[in-house]
Order: C-alpha cells, then sequence, then structure tokens
C-alpha cells in the first residue's frame, strides 16, 4: 500500500470504515473509484467503479488484483458477482518466491468452491494447485496430521472424554440433520453459489486453519482446511478473475486477526458485582439453601458457594479448572431441588442426566447417581408442568421427543417418569421455554419450531403442536436460542414469546401474539437485535447469546429479557462469528410504547461486558432484598450481580 494511502487510514481522513459486515466489523473496506493501493498482474483488466472492483479477463488464464497490503492471520469479506463464463476466487497469504508467488487459494466456481494451496509465476500464471485437506476441529489449530476427509471429530479441540460436545438438531453432531415434519417450519438455508446473482463472501484465516464461507455456509468438501507456513506465511490478499466472462466484487474488507483487542471493564451502576471464581469449571448456575441455615446458597459446580456472603464454598464433586481454548464443561446446565424429597436440597446435571445427592450437610462429596433423565439437549428448564406444585424438568428425550420429567417417589435417585409431549424428530439442541401462550391456565411448552399446548388434565396422548418459526437457520449457524421467555410484552392481554434465534449465531426477538376473530392464535416477528450490518435496539450487537433467561429486574412490573455471550462458545477459534468480542451480559428492558412496532420496545442494560454467559442465566432474589440477583457462570469464571434498589421507575412514552 502506497504511503498516501497509509496515511488516509491512520488518520481516517481520505478512506473510511464503511458500514459493517454481517459477520464482522471491518478495518477497512474499499469504497473509491480509483485503484490506488492495489497492483495489476497477469491476463485481466481491472478498474474501479464506486466502490466495486471488476475484472475482465484478456485470456482464460486470467490476472490478478493484488492488495498493496500484508498479512498472516485475517478475515475477508466482500460481495461477488460472477457472469457467464467466469471464474475467480480469492488469494491469501500470497507471498513472493524466487519464481513469483505462493499462497492459499479459495476458488469460488460453481461447482468448484474448494481450498488450494497454489504456486504462480512472475506473471500470475498458475504452476501447481493441491487442494487442501479437510481439517474440521473447533479450536485455532488444524490436527497435526489432518488427511483428506477428516472428520471435525478426529480434530484437536474435540470434546474432552466424558464431556459431550455441544450439539445441534437432536441426535446430530453438526446441526444440519434432516428435517421433520415439525424442524422443516425453519427454512433450511442455501449456502450454494449463485451464478450471475450477488454472493456473500466471508473467509477467516486464523493459525493452521482456513474457513471460507458462501453464502454464510462453509464451502468445500470439509469445510475448514488445514493450512501450513510452506503454503505461504505472510502476505496480501489477492483477487483473481479467468475465464471468459466478468467480476464483481463490492464491499470489500478485511480485518486483520493479527491485532487482538480488549475492553475496557463496565459494570452497570444498577449491580455490584462479585466474582466467585476467575476459573472455567460450568456453563450451569442454580440457587438453593443447601446447608438449611436460612441463606440461600449458590451451585456453580463443582462448588457450592454459601450464602449470605459467598466467600466459602464446600466441592460436591471432585472438579478442575478447564483450559477453554480447548475443553468443554462436563456440566453445561443445572437445577437445584429436594428431588430425593428428603428434605435437603440436591443438584441435577442434565449433562448425563446425573443427580448428585445431598448428604444432609455432611463435610463430604455428593453421592452421584447418573442416567436419571437421558437424551437431554443443551437448553432446559424447570417448572411446574403438570400442576401437582413440584417442578418438572422440560427437555429433548431419545428421537428428537419433546417432554418433562420428574422423580419417581418409589425410586428418587433411579430413572425419572417422563412424559412424551411431541412426536419424533420434534426438537434441535437449542430453545426451549414454558408459559401459558393461550391464556387456559395451563402450561404450555415452546421451542425453536412451535408450541404445544398442554391438554386438559387427564387426557392423555401428544399434546397439540402449533407450528411456528421462533428461531432461523443460517448456514453458518442452526436454529435456536436458550431459554425462552413467555410474558406479556406490550400489555394486551396476551402471552407474547422472547428469545435468541440462533444460539451460536446472531439475533433476538419478541413474537407478538395476535388472535383473529376466531380466537386463532399467530405471531408476528420483531426483531430486537441482529449482526453487524443492522441496526439494533440500543446500537448493540453481539454473537452467541447461548444463555437467557427473564425477570423484572428494574422493578417496574414487567419481565424484562437477561441474555449473555459464551465468550469462545466452541473453544477458542472462527467457527463462530466474533468469538473474541466482549463476553456481554445485557439486561433487554421491557418498555410498553403504543407508537413503537408491536406496541413495545427492548432498552439493552449493559450489566457487565467480561462475564457473559454459559448455557445458563439465574435470576433470583438472592438476599432477599425485593430486589433481582443475577448468576452467571462460563469461559470467564462465574460471577454474581446483586441488583440495587432503582428509585427512578421507568416512564411509559
Amino acid at each position: 500500500m502506497n504511503k498516501g494511502i497509509a496515511a488516509a487510514i491512520a488518520f481516517g481522513t481520505v478512506i473510511s470504515l464503511a458500514g459493517s459486515r454481517s459477520t464482522f466489523v471491518p478495518d477497512w473496506t474499499f469504497k473509491g473509484s480509483a485503484l490506488t493501493g492495489w497492483t495489476v498482474v497477469g491476463q485481466a483488466d481491472w478498474r474501479a467503479v464506486d466502490g466495486e472492483l471488476v475484472g475482465t479477463p484478456r485470456a482464460p488464464e486470467g490476472g490478478w488484483l493484488i492488495l498493496d497490503k500484508s498479512f498472516q492471520d485475517v478475515q475477508f469479506g466482500a460481495d461477488f458477482r460472477c457472469t457467464d463464463g467466469c471464474r475467480t476466487g480469492v488469494l491469501l497469504r500470497a507471498e513472493k518466491t524466487p519464481t513469483g508467488m505462493k499462497g492459499v487459494y479459495v476458488s469460488l466456481v460453481a461447482g468448484d468452491t474448494g481450498s488450494y494451496a497454489i504456486t504462480l509465476d512472475a506473471s500470475g500464471r498458475e504452476l501447481t494447485r493441491e487442494r487442501l485437506s479437510a481439517a474440521g476441529g473447533m479450536a485455532r489449530f488444524a490436527p497435526a496430521s489432518a488427511p483428506a476427509g477428516a472428520s471435525a471429530g478426529q480434530a484437536r479441540g474435540s470434546a474432552p472424554a466424558g464431556a459431550a460436545a455441544p450439539q445441534g438438531r437432536a441426535g446430530t453432531s453438526s446441526g444440519r440433520g434432516g428435517p421433520s415434519a415439525v424442524t422443516s417450519v425453519v427454512a433450511r438455508p442455501s449456502i450454494a453459489l449463485k451464478p450471475n446473482e450477488w454472493n456473500d463472501l466471508d473467509i477467516v484465516l486464523d493459525a493452521t486453519l482456513l474457513r471460507p464461507h458462501v453464502n454464510t455456509g462453509l464451502q468445500g468438501a470439509g469445510g475448514s482446511v488445514a493450512v501450513d507456513d510452506a503454503m505461504g506465511q505472510f502476505g496480501p490478499i489477492a483477487l483473481y478473475v479467468g475465464g471468459t466472462g466478468e467480476v464483481h466484487f463490492k464491499d470489500v474488507s478485511y480485518k486483520d486477526l493479527n491485532l487482538k483487542r480488549f475492553v475496557k471493564e463496565q459494570i452497570s451502576p444498577n449491580f455490584r458485582m462479585q466474582r466467585l471464581t476467575s476459573f472455567q469449571y460450568a456453563w450451569s448456575a442454580a440457587a438453593a439453601d443447601v446447608n438449611r441455615d436460612g441463606h440461600t446458597d449458590i451451585i456453580i459446580p463443582p462448588f457450592v458457594f454459601l450464602g449470605p456472603d459467598f466467600l466459602t464454598a464446600r466441592e460436591f464433586y471432585a472438579g478442575e479448572t478447564l483450559n477453554p481454548s480447548t475443553q468443554y464443561p462436563s456440566i453445561m446446565v443445572g437445577f437445584a431441588g429436594d428431588f430425593t424429597g428428603d428434605g435437603w436440597p440436591d443438584f441435577l446435571s442434565t449433562n448425563g442426566g446425573r443427580l448428585f445427592v445431598n448428604p444432609k450437610g455432611e463435610s463430604r462429596r455428593w453421592d452421584v447417581y447418573p442416567n436419571v433423565v437421558t437424551g437431554v439437549s443443551e437448553i432446559c428448564v424447570m417448572k411446574d408442568i403438570d400442576g401437582d406444585g413440584k417442578p418438572d424438568l422440560v427437555h429433548v428425550g431419545p428421537g428428537g421427543t419433546l417432554r418433562y420429567s420428574k422423580p419417581d417417589p418409589a425410586n428418587p435417585t433411579g430413572p425419572w417418569l417422563s412424559t412424551v409431549v411431541s412426536e419424533p424428530g420434534s426438537t434441535g439442541a437449542h430453545g426451549i421455554g414454558v408459559g401459558d401462550i393461550n391464556g387456559d391456565g395451563r402450561v404450555d411448552i415452546v421451542n425453536a419450531y412451535g408450541w404445544w399446548e398442554q391438554p386438559p388434565r387427564g387426557q392423555q396422548g401428544l399434546w397439540t403442536y402449533h407450528p411456528q418459526a421462533f428461531s432461523r437457520w443460517t448456514g453458518r449457524a442452526s436454529e435456536g436460542g436458550a431459554e425462552m421467555a413467555v410474558y406479556d410484552v406490550n400489555g394486551d392481554g396476551l402471552a407474547d414469546v422472547v428469545t435468541a434465534l440462533q444460539a451460536h449465531g446472531f439475533g433476538l426477538a419478541w413474537f407478538e401474539q395476535k388472535r383473529d376473530s376466531a380466537g386463532t392464535i399467530s405471531f408476528v416477528q420483531h426483531m430486537i437485535a441482529d449482526n453487524f450490518a443492522a441496526k439494533n435496539a440500543g446500537g448493540v450487537t453481539f454473537s452467541e447469546p447461548h444463555g437467557s433467561t427473564s425477570a423484572d429486574v428494574d422493578g417496574d412490573g414487567i419481565p424484562d429479557f437477561i441474555v449473555g455471550k459464551r465468550y469462545w462458545s466452541h473453544h477458542e477459534g472462527f467457527l463462530d462469528p466474533d468469538p473474541y468480542g466482549p463476553a456481554v451480559l445485557y439486561a433487554y428492558l421491557t418498555r410498553r410504547n403504543p407508537k413503537a412496532p408491536g406496541g413495545a420496545e427492548f432498552v439493552p442494560e449493559l450489566i457487565h461486558n467480561q462475564s457473559g454467559a454459559g448455557s445458563q442465566l439465574l435470576a433470583v432474589d438472592l438476599n432477599k432484598d425485593g430486589v433481582v440477583d443475577i448468576v452467571t457462570s462460563g469461559t470467564n469464571g462465574a460471577f454474581v450481580f446483586f441488583g440495587k434498589p432503582r428509585t427512578a421507575k421507568p416512564k411509559t412514552p
């Protein structure tokens, strides 16, 4: 890059940052009408027109447009369109050699969206091409040896023994399982390259993994591929055009991933933070008076933090710290309750269906009984479903059935009694909630694909299913969020649904309940927040909203939606979008506003920007002062945020 362009970027006087790409905020975006800062090599003509870079081959072998700036680790984004006969692609780490150049090449041709190690001669003519090996993996590094066709489970960063990796659709590990009559309510994305149309391109090259996405989906056999320094260690980005057609690139953007970004810690003045531990142990949070001393205790496995000050803790199983770069917690969701009926609170880990039985105050580890529930999904909730006054576990069961389970009074440490609610294939790993949708006084169950209506007491059989896409599915993230909230958002007397749309992507939305003259229920979606390219409530954008719950945070009598980012959700690496974004925890305050779409809006309040969530958030009044407190446990440790009384009540617009 020439000195003038470099200076312009440094001082922001000539080339300014453009609007964000959907998955990242660029360091730079091309918006010019000249090729200043670019070099043309080979048999192609290139021109810049109103922010577009247009390449036309002079011969089928084509040529290159090379950026005068080099990178090692980089995220590259653009929209591109190829006319008939066009061949195009992007070269990264384009390193000079004695005979020309070498680098890592992503082909963007219909029928070939693979990735290659290539070499070029001094004129830009391709000399060699070797397809890169599939690497998979959920961390930054490809396995030491990544043979062609290697699966993600064989790669470094797969789940450790005894800890199941986070799942996608029930019964699959990728979240890309085939649709059933229920799950097909959420449209499957098309990630295929579209000839003669604009395509979205997002390439991440970090350490020894290359992840090329076209139209939000990983491309090529195996998706992520292994790279090494021998292919090209450091060099510029280059655009290619060949064949007989023309290529157009627009919104060409990059982000230097070698530059690590950190934020100054922020805590809401409406909360007092106490850090329980600085280490990752679990992604769950529960509370109960475990030692029956009259004070509520916090359970962050493997510890019970004793109230009221939570400065001492007892270990209820032998635990150890985890490396968030490469290890998953063995407990992602858990609940406290007297599950054995002896008057002492126990703990249920939904991973492995493990019941930890309170030893009635004895100073020892708790006895554990595995598999009291089976086939459990990543997100579960506990609430009294059948009206007996005792909480039930609402979860996914074998075969992808939706069900609720409770202890067997005759055998409380044995298999729990389950009631199946849905047909097989009705569930995914993400998104579950409960609430009375139709106002008949009975609790219904919601998930990513709709809601199941609880029948009258005594009526047997599956519940009535009502289709509704309470989620979305992109090529990069499967459908469903975290715990879904059911409450009257806009004050019209009807229960609405508030949820994250994708636990491993972007998006928060509320679904306004509507009824026609016949009383038929439908829902209208209102977006709260989306990706970086969208206009979001309060200007707030974050990915991985994997932990959520609802409670009246500000004391106005209306529930609010509490949600956090699961930092490094699939280990340290770029499997998911914006993995290094701040680990934020937000309360989206519900504001009834007749001028807003649907009669309500959500105002984000940042609680903390260095904690986030795991798979579960807990909202409870720990110190009995009448104000909601929030407990979270994730990659950065475990925290409690004590709510402070708010003197000023929010005003309704």
